[in-house]
């Protein structure tokens, strides 16, 4: 070959392998994951009870008070929700005695009934007030890490009463004042009241003494102010410890302790405090709920009293972090706070359904979303532009399709992929039967907020019988946050089949 030739060659060896020719190997594209699959079958015998009621909270303060005034049609969709006992968590400014000072006479409900008026009047009309702080002036200084300067806990039991009588019986003068009375007495009233929030985390944490002390601080507390409440009102209801953080280990020295009502036990659970937790772990942490739950139920058991009383979970979502301030992590020193977008978009999908039919399996009665007005990571509703975000739909038809007294019970099932496909099918007592399926599946180890897996379930349900009607809802990266799902009609024959769209749930409902 001449040099001209050479030269001609080699340039078409290049504009060939440029172009992805020539005599090479071309690499190709990897193939898309195989999908998920699982093969359900439901019979038609039962084993329980299934009653798991759906619910949002507030927290009334300084930041977020002037939210219904904002957005005065917000109250349409917290109602449509269909809400048990709302919760209100006042702090900062929301807390009324000494909001505006230290003084002990010194009153404003402005922050805190911006929000408790409208909730009064939604949902079934009785809201959780948890009373989650005392007023500054009753701390060695207004810190979470100082304590009670009253070891008797007169003066916060004297503040809880003066709440009971603002709201429902008819109002309080205090010292060179005039009379105080909520809005909307005698129409509604606060029935349920927490007691403290988070106290191994906030005021109740000497870390110089045990666990046991702490705990048995807290019970002091508790059996000091529950009867002074009650003896303002004798029909009100009390919701203990609102725990957090692992702190299970604080119910059985409650359990032995207390001599005050107890008519439910709250607890918290969040999958993370750290955006930067990859999904499967974030995924792995619902069946620990599960074990926290069983722990609590087993130790409020060693008290005949509260052998009965239920477990509510009064705040849930997937992180727990926010920006402390100057934008930086509340969890992790020295870490800018990043919003984690898997608290409101197609991860949530599949999260908060997986959560609820583990937690409600497991006995818990009351679940609560963390919380109903903020963010992308919190919020159902966007706190800045009262939008609806994905999160709102998934909670409206996880209450829909489970009303809580409906006299629901479980079916029994078999499933092939428990792993990585949630099931949860109840029969109603008009034969109606829901089944829930949530697709979890991780598409790879280090995903964050990754698009999870396709996946195909079958689901036989020849064992019940024949069905006239199936309507099927599912809920992906593909619904209208705005909008919400499209119920669409299905055939009713077994088996069906559910292609699912990555992290998804599905609610099959037949009639």
């Amino acid at each position: 070959m001449n040099k001209l030739g050479l030269i001609s060659a080699l340039l078409m060896i290049a504009l060939l392998a440029a172009c992805g020719g020539g005599m090479g190997t071309q690499t190709q594209p990897p193939p898309p994951p195989p999908p998920v699959l699982a093969t359900v079958t439901v019979n038609s015998a039962t084993s329980r009870p299934f009653d798991l009621a759906m619910s949002t909270s507030f927290q009334p303060a300084e930041w977020d008070y002037q939210f219904f005034q904002q957005f005065p049609g917000a109250t349409a969709p917290l109602g449509a929700l269909n809400p048990s006992h709302i919760r209100l968590q006042g702090i900062s400014q929301g807390i009324p005695q000494g909001a505006q000072g230290t003084s002990s006479t010194a009153w404003d409900f402005t922050v805190l009934d911006g929000i408790t008026q409208p909730v009064l009047g939604l949902g079934d009309h009785s809201p959780e007030f948890q009373i989650a702080k005392a007023p500054a002036f009753d701390y060695v200084s207004d810190d979470d890490t100082k304590f009670f300067n009253d070891p008797n806990y007169a003066q916060f039991a004297a503040y809880a009463q003066n709440l009971v009588r603002y709201y429902n019986t008819g109002g309080f003068t205090p010292s060179g004042g005039s009379l105080l009375v909520s809005p909307a007495y005698p129409t509604d009233k606060i029935t349920w009241w927490g007691i403290y929030n988070e106290p191994s985390i906030n005021n109740f944490n000497n870390y110089q003494v045990a666990d046991a002390v702490n705990a048995a601080n807290y019970t002091t507390m508790y059996n000091a102010v529950v009867p002074a409440m009650h003896s303002v009102d004798g029909n009100i209801k009390f919701v203990a410890l609102e725990m957090c953080c692992g702190s299970e280990d604080w119910v059985p020295v409650f359990a032995s302790n207390v001599t005050a009502p107890v008519d439910a036990v709250a607890t918290h659970y969040y999958s993370s405090c750290n955006q930067r937790d990859p999904d499967a772990q974030v995924m792995g942490t619902v069946p620990s709920f599960v074990n926290s739950v069983q722990s609590i139920y087993f130790s409020l058991a060693a008290n005949p009293a509260l052998a009965n009383v239920p477990v509510w979970i009064t705040e849930n979502n997937v992180n727990a972090d926010f920006n402390a301030g100057n934008g930086m992590s509340a969890c992790n020193s020295g870490q800018t706070f990043v919003t984690d977008l898997r608290g409101s978009d197609a991860f949530f999908a599949a999260w908060r359904p997986y959560v609820f039919s583990q937690v409600g399996k497991a006995g818990v009665q009351l679940l609560y979303h963390w919380d109903f007005d903020a963010d992308a990571q919190f919020g159902e509703l966007n706190g800045a532009t009262g939008q609806t975000q994905l999160s709102y739909w998934v909670d409206y038809w996880l209450g829909q399709m489970f009303p809580p007294g409906s006299g629901a019970r479980l079916l029994n099932f078999t499933n092939t992929n428990n792993a990585e496909v949630e099931v949860l099918p109840v029969i109603n007592p008009d034969g109606s039967v829901v089944v829930l399926v949530s697709n979890h599946a991780i598409a790879s180890a280090v995903d964050n907020n990754g698009k999870g897996l396709d996946g195909s379930v079958t689901v036989n349900l020849s064992g019940l019988g024949t069905f006239t009607t199936a309507s099927l809802v599912t809920i992906d990266s593909t619904t209208s946050p705005i909008n919400g799902p499209t119920p669409v009609a299905i055939s009713p024959t077994s088996p069906i089949t559910l292609t699912l769209n990555g992290y998804s749930s599905a609610l099959l409902k037949l009639k």
